[in-house]
C-alpha cells in the first residue's frame, strides 16, 4: 500500500513540473531604461529592448505611442538596428527596417528635449514581426482596473519611473514645431465675384438700373411704331 502512494506521488509531482515547464508564458516585453530618469531632465537619453516572442519571423517595426507631455517633435533618434530609420508620427514614433534575425531583440534608444514632471511615464508599443504578426505592449498596470482575471497585467507598456525634479528644475519653452503658431483671420473686405460682376455691369451702363432700360426700349419701340404708322398713312393719301 505504502509503494502504491510512493508511486503516485511521485508522479503527481513529474506531472506538476510538466506543467510548470510547459504552461508558463513567454516573459518576451519591451523594457525603457535611462539614467537621466528624473522629472523635467533635459536631453535625457531613452534606452528601450524590444524582446523577441516569435520563432519563425524577425522584428521589422517598433511603434512607439508617446505619454502626455512629450510632443513627437521633441524626440530625436539616438541608434537602433542598422540601416533602420526613424520617423515622427502624428503621437509618437516608429522605428523600422530590414527584419532582425529570428529570435533577435530590437534594441534602439532616443534623446527627449525634457521629460515632462510626472512620476512614471508609459510608452505604448506595438511590435511588428516579418510575417505581418503584431505584439502590442499597451495595457497600464492601473490600480483597480484589474476585473480579477489578470486582465491589464498581459501585455503590459514599458514604463519608465522617474525620481523628482531636481530643485530649480523648469519646463523649458514648447519647441518651435510642437504647435503651430496661432493664425487669426480678418474679415475680407473685397468683394465676392458676383458682387464685383454686378459692380461692373453697373457702372457700364452709366449707373441706371435694369427696369429703366427696359422702359427706355419700349418707349423707342413705341415711338418707331407711331413713326412707321403715320408714314404708311401719308403714302396711301
Amino acid at each position: 500500500m505504502s509503494r502504491t502512494i510512493r508511486r503516485l506521488t511521485v508522479a503527481a509531482a513529474a506531472a506538476a513540473t510538466a506543467v510548470l515547464f510547459t504552461a508558463v508564458p513567454a516573459a518576451a516585453h519591451v523594457e525603457v531604461e535611462s539614467d537621466d530618469a528624473q522629472a523635467l531632465a533635459e536631453n535625457a537619453e531613452l534606452a528601450f529592448t524590444a524582446e523577441s516572442e516569435s520563432a519563425t519571423a524577425g522584428i521589422t517595426q517598433i511603434r512607439v505611442v508617446l505619454p502626455e507631455g512629450i510632443a513627437p517633435s521633441d524626440v530625436t533618434y539616438g541608434k537602433g538596428p542598422e540601416g533602420w530609420k526613424f520617423t515622427a508620427t502624428d503621437d509618437g514614433y516608429t522605428v523600422k527596417g530590414a527584419a532582425l534575425k529570428v529570435g533577435a531583440d530590437a534594441e534602439y534608444s532616443v534623446v527627449v528635449r525634457q521629460l515632462p514632471d510626472a512620476k512614471e511615464l508609459a510608452f505604448k508599443t506595438l511590435q511588428t514581426y516579418g510575417d505581418g504578426k503584431v505584439d502590442r505592449w499597451i495595457e497600464l498596470d492601473e490600480s483597480g482596473d484589474d476585473d480579477g482575471h489578470g486582465h491589464g497585467e498581459g501585455n503590459p507598456a514599458p514604463v519608465l519611473k522617474l525620481k523628482a525634479a531636481a530643485p530649480g528644475a523648469t519646463p523649458v519653452s514648447p519647441s518651435p514645431s510642437a504647435s503651430a503658431p496661432p493664425t487669426s483671420e480678418e474679415p475680407s473686405t473685397s468683394p465676392t465675384p458676383q458682387a464685383a460682376d454686378t459692380e461692373e455691369k453697373d457702372d457700364d451702363d452709366g449707373g441706371l438700373s435694369t427696369g429703366v432700360w427696359v422702359a427706355i426700349a419700349v418707349v423707342l419701340v413705341v415711338a418707331v411704331a407711331l413713326v412707321f404708322v403715320r408714314r404708311r398713312g401719308g403714302v396711301r393719301q
